[in-house]
């Protein structure tokens, strides 16, 4: 029979873990670092909520202004769920005009800042400067919302003449919206 007691080496285990836990690296705030200068929130603000948005874009085939007969795909707007970094829906992104909502009712729109290239088939990254929110909750004391993380959402490489004006086209995209506070 030992001399120690059988608890002092079940709790080995358990302190070794605790341990290992400690020397584990916590997760990080949101890190502006790898994005274009043009689309960086200006020192003095805090990340305030993360979100994933999961959606479409539509485009509708329309007449080029001053070019008789020629066509382009134009922006008609966004309809985006906004879920959590857990996946839980926490509001909704739609337009126009660009407006966040977040799932307590509190809402804002915003005018755009700069925008930047994030790679072939991506909407570019975005930076917003938000108006005062309408309702109290989330959105309350936002000051700028960031579009980054981007996939998808750019209008169609063909399709859009002068025989199919009108004619419209839903592309699915996904984007990061990082919401910004005054620290």
């Amino acid at each position: 029979m030992s001399r120690y007691p059988l608890f002092a080496f079940a709790a080995l285990p358990a302190a070794a873990v605790l341990a290992a836990c400690g020397a584990m690296p916590t997760p990080s705030a949101f890190s502006q670092d790898a994005l274009p200068d043009a689309v960086k929130v200006p020192a003095g603000h805090r990340v305030a909520m993360e979100t994933v948005g999961i959606g479409d874009i539509t485009y509708e085939c329309r007449a080029k202004a001053g070019l008789p007969g020629d066509a382009e795909w134009v922006f008609v707007g966004p309809s985006a769920v906004l879920n959590d970094r857990a996946g839980k829906a926490v509001g909704r992104y739609y337009g126009p005009p660009a407006t966040w909502e977040a799932a307590d009712g509190s809402r804002l729109t915003g005018a755009q800042l700069a925008t930047a290239p994030a790679g072939s088939g991506n909407l570019p990254y975005q930076l917003v400067k938000a108006n005062p929110a309408i309702g109290s909750g989330a959105m309350s004391g936002v000051t700028h919302v960031q579009r980054v993380a981007l996939a998808g959402g750019v209008a169609p490489a063909a399709g859009c003449s002068a025989a199919t004006t009108g004619a419209r086209q839903v592309v699915p995209y996904r984007a990061d919206y990082v919401f910004w506070k005054a620290a």
